[in-house]
């Protein structure tokens, strides 16, 4: 067996595990984006997650109501400065929302705590029950 020392790791690896590395690839799903699945699973509300809905670039939409062009998106970090809120990650979301807008998809965006407190599924349920 092979060892390496914590200094020869933190080389290798950086200072801490970055938790969204895919494994077995597969995103690592956020709070928000776990329990708005159970919402919609609960409610009866067929989706996709992780959703590709571009044929050539790599954006992936974190829910797709299946039957229709609704594409939800959770965005985690608003508070705490994350990839959402800064500049570059800012830009690259606006052409992403803006690109599935042009294909006719609605894009949703709701925030952590939009999921959490059920805010987002109501609104997701009246659109997709049409009430």
């Amino acid at each position: 067996m092979t060892s390496i020392s914590l200094a020869e790791y933190k080389k290798l690896y950086g200072n801490k595990p970055n938790s969204k590395l895919p494994k077995h690839g597969v995103k690592k799903q956020s709070k928000g984006e776990q329990t708005l699945g159970m919402q919609l699973k609960a409610l009866k509300i067929a989706f996709k997650s992780e959703f590709r809905f571009h044929p050539t670039r790599k954006w992936r939409a974190d829910f797709h109501i299946e039957g229709t062009k609704l594409l939800v998106e959770v965005e985690g970090g608003i508070w705490s400065g994350g990839r959402h809120t800064r500049g570059k990650g800012y830009l690259g979301d606006m052409d992403k929302y803006n690109t599935a807008t042009a294909m006719g998809y609605q894009v949703f965006r709701f925030s952590t705590e939009q999921v959490t407190s059920g805010f987002a599924i109501k609104q997701i349920e009246e659109l997709v029950k049409g009430e």
